[in-house]
């Protein structure tokens, strides 16, 4: 008899499997030529490796027995541990189970409360959840975006530690991250780097160490000391399985300390630690083999007009998931082996075939996989580009600190550079802020966008909404503002939240979670006086977390130097003042002449923070 629990997960798997995103197990090997796995060297059945894991067996037994720290593990481990450090030119190195405990217990002994941790929004889902588990302070820049990068850990200055968190090479776009890049940044910002060498090791760099190690040699001592550690995994062009931290002495020190995962985990299988003494001597002189692969990859990608691959990855996105099910099955009929990768693992609307290139693929292989996909090319759903107005929001630290009155201003100053137009999505109370702010900036029919939800009670929206028995549609505001966006092309909106940042639009989700599914330009409006540091600071906090940074503040209220002062110096942006306006009835932004030097110089920010352009959020 199947329990209530039971019932509810059948229910949630039919789901998957009705979207095309269901998993299973296979019951037999995968046949066809091997384009999914991440043995790119093919050593995984390598003669020598597998002797080595047998002699190890032999001499150890089969199992770790205990942790390290109890008698785990013997000599094989020590000196796997060595060799890894020798081959990557670092100090020292220790041996984990797998890649993902690896980052788990190395993030979480680097960082927790009071640090900052700053990650790449595509970086592998271990490097995600060790970030999360943490309990440091997440921010995530978008992908390969420096400059985003760097404008978040602005905002972590104060933190005790900053840690960056990067993939040499991303395993779903097989794309290289910016190293020189981010170790220039974490030498500027006093932060430091974690390179997780999964897809680049053994591929990339000198006999194969990786991706860091083929850029390190060209920087100054100051800026490669900034590289904190790298992730050595065993389990992909080593052929075997584990995985290394690899460091500076007094960072394996603290992780035999520590690091969580390694204290309280059973010893790798002595097979594990033999194999890899011989995998890593054999990766290293496989140069051949190492070039073979790269080569392959940058054909596939050449012959079917795709991005050329950092390493071995070659994804061809392909879109929705039921097609690209579709697609991995036609690619099985002719003998080869190519996975359909769909979200959670990639983005909705990016599912994909992620091709993999091996050094011991035949030239004959490769064209028939190019001969199979060409179709693949031609047919795979894309989006068309559709040209789309973009968006700024202004958001307040609170209600009542004149987010109206500054939408109204902002409104008038992008006047100056092309046509504008104004939306409040949910209204609540009796205040009417689209006809207020149209009465303040002279705005047009045509300049006015009628909010989505209007409700009577001035409250939050999930309050407001509820006192009326209904609730906030939240699931329509992307759609909305798509379809604003689409009719207002070469104008810029300008959306005013309701209340602070964090108010609710239902019991789960708050205006910040809208926010952060499209990141826009972001207005942070706070009330000048008693309390504008902590409210200003914590909403910044609030954004940042979210990957958003404002391009402006602005204080309302009486000057107040040192709050403006103070502000600009911790958040690293522009902050602009606007005096009491106690009449508000009676004022005309547009030839208010006191308000004149304000207006161009949030019109000059606005219009860079959000330029005209045909990209979507």
């Amino acid at each position: 008899m199947s329990s209530p629990l039971d019932n509810a997960l059948r229910g949630e798997l039919q789901q998957l499997s009705a979207q095309g995103l269901a998993r299973n197990l296979p019951r037999e090997p995968a046949r066809g030529v091997d384009f999914t796995s991440n043995d790119y060297l093919g050593l995984g059945r390598d003669g020598a490796i597998a002797r080595a894991a047998a002699a190890a067996v032999h001499r150890s037994g089969t199992g770790g027995r205990a942790s390290r720290l109890l008698g785990g593990g013997d000599g094989h481990h020590l000196a796997a541990e060595a060799l890894a450090a020798e081959w990557l030119d670092a100090e020292a190195a220790l041996l984990f189970p797998s890649g993902y405990q690896a980052n788990l217990a190395l993030v979480g002994t680097l960082v927790g409360p009071g640090d900052a941790l700053l990650s790449d929004r595509w970086n592998h889902a271990s490097l995600i959840d060790a970030a999360r588990l943490s309990r440091a302070r997440v921010l995530v820049h978008d992908h390969l975006d420096v400059a985003h990068a760097e404008a978040l850990l602005r905002t972590a200055r104060g933190a005790r530690r900053r840690l960056v968190l990067t993939e040499g090479v991303f395993s779903m776009d097989g794309d290289r991250a910016p190293l020189v890049d981010l170790l220039h940044l974490c030498e500027r910002y006093d932060a430091w780097l974690v390179v997780d060498e999964a897809h680049s090791i053994g591929l990339l760099g000198p006999e194969g160490a990786g991706a860091a190690a083929e850029v390190l040699g060209d920087l100054a001592p100051a800026v490669r000391a900034r590289l904190a550690a790298r992730v050595l995994t065993g389990g992909k062009s080593l052929g075997v399985g584990g995985a290394f931290v690899v460091g500076s002495q007094p960072l394996i020190d603290t992780l035999v300390q520590r690091a969580r995962g390694f204290v309280f985990s059973t010893a790798p299988s002595p097979a594990i630690a033999g194999a890899l003494v011989a995998a890593i001597a054999r990766v290293r002189g496989s140069h051949e083999a190492r070039a073979r692969c790269l080569a392959h990859a940058k054909r596939i990608a050449r012959e079917l007009r795709l991005p050329e691959p950092a390493a071995a990855i070659v994804p061809l996105v392909i879109g929705p998931a039921q097609a690209t099910l579709a697609a991995a099955a036609k690619l099985a009929e002719r003998g080869l082996d190519v996975r359909a990768v769909r979200p959670p693992t990639v983005p909705e609307g990016t599912s994909r075939l992620r091709i993999v290139a091996h050094g011991d693929h035949s030239d004959q292989e490769i064209a028939a996989l190019i001969d199979a996909c060409q179709p693949l090319v031609v047919e795979r759903t894309r989006p068309a580009a559709i040209e789309r107005a973009p968006a700024l929001v202004v958001v307040g630290t609170d209600t009542g600190v004149g987010k109206t009155v500054v939408s109204a201003a902002l409104v008038a100053a992008l006047r100056a550079h092309g046509p504008v137009a104004y939306w409040k999505p949910v209204q609540t109370g009796d205040d009417d802020d689209t006809g207020e702010v149209a009465r303040l900036a002279r705005l047009g029919a045509d300049e006015r966008v009628e909010p989505l939800a209007r409700y009577a009670l001035p409250a939050s929206p999930h309050e407001a909404a509820a006192a009326e028995g209904t609730a906030v549609p939240v699931e329509r505001l992307p759609e909305y503002l798509d379809r604003v966006r689409r009719e207002r092309v070469g104008a810029r909106i300008v959306v005013e939240l309701a209340g602070g940042l964090l108010v609710p639009y239902d019991d789960r989700r708050t205006q910040a979670d809208w926010l952060a599914g499209w990141r826009p330009p972001v207005l942070l409006v706070a009330r000048s006086g008693l309390g504008t540091l902590n409210h200003t600071l914590l909403t910044a906090e609030a954004l940042a977390s979210r990957g958003i940074v404002p391009f402006a503040v602005v204080l309302v209220g009486p000057h107040h130097p040192s709050n403006r002062e103070t502000l600009s110096a911790r958040l690293a942006v522009p902050v602009l003042e606007l005096a009491p306006l106690d009449r508000l009835g009676e004022i005309d932004l547009e030839t208010r002449a006191e308000l004149a030097p304000l207006l161009r110089e949030l019109g000059a920010l606005a219009a860079a923070a959000a330029p005209i352009a045909t990209s979507a959020p």
